[in-house]
């Protein structure tokens, strides 16, 4: 009986090779009679060495299938074996050390996320493309209501739509839910990125609130506009108190009518008229500002009402020896949106582009995108102050002196009620640039 399956190995080897020659030789020299005994010698040989082998291969299959199952209690015997399988089990040993190590440090891994999980601010869903919700956290629970989610069907109970919204939400794109609790009504904000895992797809889907947000920046607005419309109506009242009191204190100490040169009564209220027609004027934009229509939606073609506008304002572009350019990728680009408010918006944006002092050319390019379009008034005139441009679409700001300074404010406005944008930015070349984005009808 030999001592380890190393020394069986060799023993059964040598055996082997040795039947092998003698039945060789026997073949060789015509002892077939003597052949017999001698195969059943090598399939002897080779049985044995199969279950050597046999053995060696076991401990390496137990040992995949212990770390399929995750068990790692098992341990290699190191003990009275040959040098060679005392060194394959320590390799064993060692091979499990490590992975339960690795195990070890992703399941502390693990439970370090999930903390940080359920720490956040942030409301976490994460699901498959199923549906099947895989991981939420508790502030996701806090904001929907709800104490248990394992599909997003189950949405239902917060709102009919949201397992349609949740569920065909694109990757990357983000949208406004305002949800309830029984305490307050408050905005959140709902964003999907997208993650691969062994297990498939995953989509993670966050929500914020941003209802503290909102209100800084409704604040901020508010502020804004409140120092523009003192500004403005303190520039408007002094010059007629200042008059009035005047004239009150001159009755006051005569007694009578005073005794000014009628020009310089005629000029005085002719200050206060111009005052008080410019005062008017300034609380009739603010009257506009506030008095846009909701919009009614009709498909229009936008490459057509671009041209139109383009057309009635041609003298105006001839005065001023500027040429404007329309170009668009498709012949037409049909929008559901209010055709007389994007005119209005259009209108604005080609005017401020043509009241720029050194600019010769005006482009409005009108792009079909996937699922939005976009028009661009982009002109070739000196950009916008860096001091000057966070306040363009601040209401009643403006840095003519016979504007208004609502034209953007009421541009974006409209945009906003079409669920549009109206962003401003200056390309490497240096065109100035205002970007309307629509959705598009299909």
């Amino acid at each position: 009986m030999f001592k380890s399956i190393q020394y069986q190995l060799y023993i059964y080897t040598l055996l082997l090779i040795a039947a092998v020659a003698a039945m060789t030789w026997l073949l060789t020299n015509g002892h077939y009679i003597f052949a017999a005994p001698v195969v059943l010698v090598i399939a002897l040989c080779l049985r044995r060495l199969k279950t050597c082998y046999d053995g060696y291969n076991k401990n390496i299959i137990f040992l995949l299938n212990a770390l399929e199952n995750g068990d790692y209690t098992y341990r290699f015997s190191e003990k009275r074996l040959s040098a060679r399988e005392r060194e394959m089990n320590s390799t064993f040993n060692r091979i499990k050390e490590i992975l339960e190590l690795a195990r070890k440090e992703v399941i502390e891994n693990e439970h370090f996320l999930s903390i940080i999980l359920e720490s956040v601010s942030t409301g976490i869903i994460i699901v498959d493309a199923g549906g099947i919700v895989h991981k939420v956290n508790r502030t996701a629970m806090e904001m929907l209501g709800l104490r248990r989610l394992t599909h997003l069907n189950q949405l239902q109970a917060v709102d009919e739509s949201y397992p349609e919204l949740f569920r065909n939400l694109k990757v990357g794109d983000s949208c406004q839910l305002a949800l309830t609790t029984e305490r307050e009504e408050f905005p959140v904000s709902l964003r999907v990125s997208q993650i691969s895992l062994k297990r498939g797809m995953m989509r993670v889907m966050t929500l914020n609130n941003i209802g503290n947000e909102l209100e800084m920046k409704e604040m901020e607005s508010w502020i804004r506009l409140i120092r523009v419309m003192t500004h403005e109506i303190m520039n408007s009242i002094a010059p007629v108190t200042s008059l009035s009191e005047t004239m009150m204190n001159t009755l006051v100490e005569t007694g009578r009518a005073p005794s000014l040169p009628v020009d310089e009564i005629r000029l005085a209220f002719e200050t206060i008229n111009s005052t008080a027609t410019g005062l008017l004027s300034f609380v009739e934009s603010y009257r506009k500002f506030t008095s846009v229509p909701n919009p009614k939606k009709e498909p229009f073609d936008m490459p057509a009402l671009v041209e139109q506008v383009v057309k009635l304002h041609e003298q105006m572009l001839r005065d001023k020896g500027q040429e404007c350019l329309v170009t668009t990728n498709e012949d037409a680009v049909f929008v559901n949106a209010d055709e007389n408010l994007i005119r209005q918006v259009i209108v604005n944006l080609l005017k401020n582009a043509i009241e720029v002092s050194d600019c010769k050319c005006i482009t409005i390019a009108v792009h079909k995108d996937a699922d939005v379009i976009t028009v661009e008034v982009a002109n070739n005139g000196s950009p916008i102050s860096p001091d000057i441009l966070p306040h363009i679409f601040v209401p009643f700001f403006t840095t003519k002196s016979d504007g208004s300074g609502i034209g953007l404010s009421v541009s974006r406005y409209i945009m906003r009620l079409h669920n549009g944008k109206l962003q401003h930015f200056t390309t490497a070349n240096g065109l100035t640039v205002f970007q309307l984005t629509l959705p598009m009808i299909f």
